[in-house]
């Protein structure tokens, strides 16, 4: 299984979550989604915010576009990125890839 799909012009990934980590990364793929280190703790929502800020940031979309699909309180997660520009995602998503080779 890959860990994104294109739905149309939105994006979906599947992440596994390490929150509490030294810092906020993609350190490769596990059991077929990125796993991303946090560097903010699972409470309160901490961990899923800093996720999604992440993640806005490294595809160059505003925050609000990036939105929380299910698992909320587990560490396996679908986040949905709403119309990212395609061709700096895919640049993006490859080099994630290249992280687990």
């Amino acid at each position: 299984m890959d860990p994104y799909r294109w739905t149309g012009a939105d994006l979906e990934l599947w992440i596994r979550a390490q929150p509490g980590a030294r810092t906020t990364e993609v350190t490769g793929l596990h059991a077929g989604a990125f796993k991303i280190r946090l560097a903010a703790r699972a409470i309160e929502g901490a961990a899923n915010d800093a996720l999604l800020d992440f993640l806005a940031e490294a595809l160059q979309v505003p925050g609000r576009r990036c939105v929380l699909v299910s698992g909320e309180t587990s560490r396996q997660k679908r986040v949905r990125i709403e119309s990212p520009d395609r061709s700096n995602a895919e640049r993006v998503l490859a080099s994630w890839l290249q992280t687990s080779s």
